[in-house]
């Protein structure tokens, strides 16, 4: 196959670890930063233009696209996917778990539990929106943001309000979620390839610290996840419409809740926790994807 990734930097771990799993099973790669494309947006001729020359053969694209440049990179994914690329996750997916708010709702309607999460903009329903939640302690987090970014932990109601007044100032979508003390800063992080768990880890806080993520200091292991937190997961990203996610889930009394799904999850914490090759099972999924669809996108 001839594989593109469309990622930032080279030399981030998960890129080099895509880039060498498929180059050990004989495929092409190029990595592709996606802010260097430009498109025609054309439907007789659509094509994606890269360092001056056509992007063409390609049979899949990783999309590795980060926060920060979702609305470009998701612009030349759904590009490539008009052409007749595959996606190893599609743009609409893509797009429905960096949505926050949007990821919940779909999630809820299909009954997934999750912490009780509130929204809203107007000022005077503040005092309502936290009763809602159960009151403080609780949890106020950003529609959009990844890696912990934009999570503020409020303890008081007085400390809420201000953590939401200063949101509001910002112009920022923000939800107000319940804090699950009894999990204990530690959460699941569940990677599903294909509608399989192929690895999970556990993530505890640092001290003094609430979010468990590994950017924040927190530390993970290998963990043998429960047959219901494994069908979780695997619907979870399933509902959303990914092949590949990092689901994030607490161990609660009332069984596996659904913090965030990641669309686009980093390899290195899970694969030196694990002992996984994450990677290559990334790469053995488009294989099977592409024996399917035996016959390549001519571009």
């Amino acid at each position: 196959m001839k594989i593109a990734i469309l990622s930032r930097n080279a030399q981030l771990y998960s890129t080099k670890r895509l880039v060498n799993a498929a180059r050990r099973r004989g495929h092409s790669v190029r990595v592709v930063d996606a802010l260097r494309c430009y498109m025609n947006v054309n439907p007789a001729a659509p094509d994606v233009h890269y360092r001056g020359r056509k992007l063409e053969g390609f049979d899949a694209v990783i999309p590795r696209i980060g926060a920060s440049i979702t609305y470009y990179g998701l612009a030349v994914l759904r590009q490539l996917e008009t052409m007749g690329v595959f996606a190893l996750n599609s743009s609409a997916g893509i797009a429905r778990s960096r949505d926050k708010l949007l990821a919940l709702q779909l999630l809820a309607q299909k009954g997934i539990g999750m912490p009780v999460t509130g929204f809203a903009h107007a000022p005077d329903d503040t005092h309502d929106l936290i009763n809602l939640v159960g009151g403080t302690p609780l949890v106020v987090k950003l529609t959009e943001g990844t890696q912990g970014v934009g999570v503020v932990l409020c303890e008081t109601d007085g400390a809420a309000n201000s953590v939401i007044e200063a949101f509001r100032g910002l112009d920022a979508y923000f939800l107000v979620q319940q804090f699950v003390k009894e999990a204990g800063g530690s959460d699941i992080r569940c990677l599903v390839v294909g509608g399989q768990v192929v690895a999970a880890m556990m993530r505890t806080a640092a001290p003094g610290e609430f979010r468990s993520n590994l950017h924040r200091g927190g530390s993970a292991r290998a963990i043998e996840i429960t047959r219901l937190e494994r069908s979780t997961a695997i619907r979870a990203a399933r509902i959303l419409g990914l092949n590949v996610a990092g689901v994030d889930l607490m161990r609660t009394s009332q069984g596996p809740m659904v913090l965030e799904v990641n669309s686009s999850p980093g390899l290195e914490g899970i694969e030196k926790s694990t002992g996984v090759n994450v990677a290559g099972a990334v790469i053995e999924f488009l294989e099977q994807q592409q024996r399917r669809a035996p016959a390549a996108a001519t571009l």
